[in-house]
């Protein structure tokens, strides 16, 4: 293990499942895809899901509205899939947060343009991959044409090595988007104002992105959970994929443990 910030780098094999209940006072901050949603071959394949929404619905009455979503994923997108559901929404992974004082939102970076033309030119070559702009940031899919791998993250790292964009690589894909905000200050800036503010943070996410969520929430009082196979982490309890993660949510609810407030059965 090596020491991050705050926070301590575990190997995901030593770590445990989250405890049946969650902390006195707790607020969850959840990823989308890969950890309440299964990650599919294209994003807009994700959809509505009444198992899902049903869970979300009872963890923000027991929590209090203390319930999150943080994601790489544009707004509107979060809300299509969510069904509108969830008020306090971090999106393109902070760049565009939604919450007491309504939304707020970055000015996308000059340097998109160039990268957005060369991302999009990659895509138009290779039918296998999917370019994505959510308008602060671009990002280029790679999950249906792997053997490309390589050639996109070369070319993103060339063009964030040109720039000021910040390079976020995630599952089987390579974003660029612009610099500011990322999944941990988006945490802290819920953590400041109602009904986040003097609770116990819990972040429960699959990607690298979500480095920073497990980071904030460790250095803040809370924890991480990691979802998925094993790989060094902040996170200090690992879950293995999004089934166990509306599992255990289930029944932490059933346990009475939703922070101390009222539970939902």
């Amino acid at each position: 293990m090596t020491a991050f910030g705050s926070a301590v780098r575990h190997a995901s094999d030593d770590l445990p499942p989250p405890p049946v209940a969650l902390p006195p006072h707790a607020a969850l901050f959840l990823d989308l895809d890969g950890t309440l949603a299964p990650i599919m071959p294209r994003p807009e394949q994700v959809g509505p899901d009444a198992r899902r929404a049903a869970l979300l619905d009872d963890l923000t009455r027991a929590l209090d509205g203390r319930v999150a979503v943080v994601s790489g994923r544009a707004l509107k997108d979060l809300d299509r899939i969510l069904e509108g559901r969830v008020p306090a929404i971090a999106a393109v992974h902070g760049l565009v947060r939604r919450g007491a004082h309504g939304v707020e939102c970055a000015k996308p970076h000059a340097d998109l343009d160039y990268a957005r033309g060369v991302l999009r030119d990659l895509a138009r070559g290779d039918k296998g991959l999917l370019f994505e702009d959510k308008g602060l940031s671009v990002g280029l899919h790679y999950r249906n044409a792997p053997s490309a791998a390589e050639a996109v993250i070369e070319a993103a790292e060339r063009l964030a090595q040109s720039s000021e964009l910040v390079l976020q690589l995630g599952d089987m894909v390579a974003e660029l988007r612009t610099p500011g905000q990322d999944k941990g200050k988006s945490v802290s800036a819920f953590l400041r104002e109602a009904p986040f503010d003097g609770a116990c943070p819990v972040f429960v996410g699959d990607d690298l992105t979500d480095e920073d969520g497990f980071a904030a929430a460790a250095r803040l009082g809370g924890y991480g959970v990691l979802v998925g196979p094993e790989r060094p982490t902040q996170a200090v309890y690992r879950l293995e994929d999004c089934g166990a993660v509306l599992d255990w949510l289930s029944v932490a609810l059933g346990a009475g443990g939703a922070g101390g407030g009222r539970s939902v059965a």
